[in-house]
């Protein structure tokens, strides 16, 4: 079964500035690198995961003690576009603290870094406001910061984070417990979140007839500025009850970068996925594939596509997750199974064409 859309493995990602496979390669030779400086195992400050989990944990004695950094990338200049800053603070802290989930940490703190062309005191309010909402949402702190002044290096701002919770180390997730029959659970997104926006202003604003920010979203009527910039939702409540009442919990994946490839990155070798079901699609991710020519493979590559975090359990313990999450208010849905799998594959058969995946890339079934 063949696309409407040419399926040379993110090309349209790459059009718009972005090469994940490079920036992999540069990852595993820094990795190399910084790997030298951790302790021996056992020992004060040893690092318990290896890289490239969405957060790692570090033995701080009797605890672990977790921690991620993460930044709101290109959306920032969606909030410079519609001139609106007082959202993008949210997002900062959801990258950070639905990383710092994964392992099963409760969220702590977090520091922000904010870099900018020039100091705007309004904008810097409007941004804190953001923060501070985030940080009530996820039940943290904001214990600090820096602000850098970097005219010869950037245009307009750039927001990152760092954030830091704890976890027993006896009880850190990583799916290494997965087994064969064991329930995906899917949870609702807001939209695009806080990936993929490079890709969505190449097909939205860098084309011969570029859309306006004012262009009402199908089936919606939202501005598609207003669409673009939603916050990424907050899952740290929810999470926090699931891990409280449910013992059986598996695996906790954050649907960021690389759509549901996130589920291979689970420390087990024997384990793949099948995603049987979907929510429907965000008008958001059909407007993105139709205007920027997008292959289906590189969507489910790069975008949610309406599930922003996935808890796998045991089947018993599905009920009581879906109960937790609907006194949350969140939607949720069981989209798929765990299945044997030594290639740790991908599928995703609610699709047409159905796909397949393995590492960074779908491909069609």
């Amino acid at each position: 079964m063949t696309s409407d859309y040419p399926s040379a493995g993110r090309a349209a990602y790459r059009g718009a500035g972005v090469d994940t496979d490079e920036a992999d390669l540069g990852l595993n030779r820094l990795v190399q690198r910084i790997a030298s400086t951790w302790p021996p195992a056992g020992n004060f400050g040893a690092v318990k995961l290896p890289i490239g989990y969405f957060a790692n944990v570090v033995d701080i004695g009797s605890t672990g003690l977790a921690i991620c950094t993460d930044g709101v990338g290109s959306k920032a200049i969606i909030a410079e576009l519609i001139n609106k800053y007082d959202t993008i603070g949210i997002d900062c802290v959801a990258v950070n603290v639905n990383d710092l989930i994964c392992v099963g940490a409760r969220p702590v703190s977090l520091v922000d870094y904010i870099a900018v062309e020039h100091a705007d005191a309004q904008m810097l309010e409007a941004i804190a406001i953001g923060l501070a909402e985030g940080a009530r949402q996820a039940g943290i702190s904001i214990a600090g910061g820096e602000i850098a002044q970097l005219e010869d290096m950037v245009r307009g701002f750039d927001l990152a984070g760092t954030a830091v919770g704890t976890v027993a180390l006896d009880k850190i997730i990583t799916g290494r417990d997965l087994e064969p029959g064991d329930r995906i659970i899917g949870i609702e997104s807001s939209g695009i979140h806080s990936n993929g926006l490079s890709l969505a202003r190449n097909a939205f604003f860098k084309r011969e007839n570029p859309l306006p920010l004012s262009y009402p979203l199908p089936g919606t009527g939202v501005p598609l500025g207003e669409e673009l910039l939603r916050p990424t939702l907050i899952y740290v409540p929810e999470i926090m009850e699931i891990l409280k009442k449910v013992p059986d919990v598996k695996a906790l994946i954050n649907i960021t970068g690389d759509g549901f490839l996130n589920l291979s990155r689970v420390h087990n070798p024997h384990v793949g996925f099948r995603i049987d079901d979907l929510p429907s699609t965000p008008e958001i991710f059909k407007l993105i594939q139709h205007h920027g020519n997008v292959a289906t493979p590189e969507m489910f590559e790069v975008y949610n596509m309406g599930v922003g975090f996935c808890v796998i359990v045991s089947e018993v313990s599905v009920s009581v997750v879906l109960q937790i999450l609907e006194t949350h208010g969140r939607k949720a849905w069981v989209i798929g199974t765990v299945v044997e799998d030594g290639s740790k594959s991908v599928g995703v058969d609610a699709t047409r064409p159905q796909l397949i995946g393995h590492g960074k890339h779908f491909r069609e079934r």
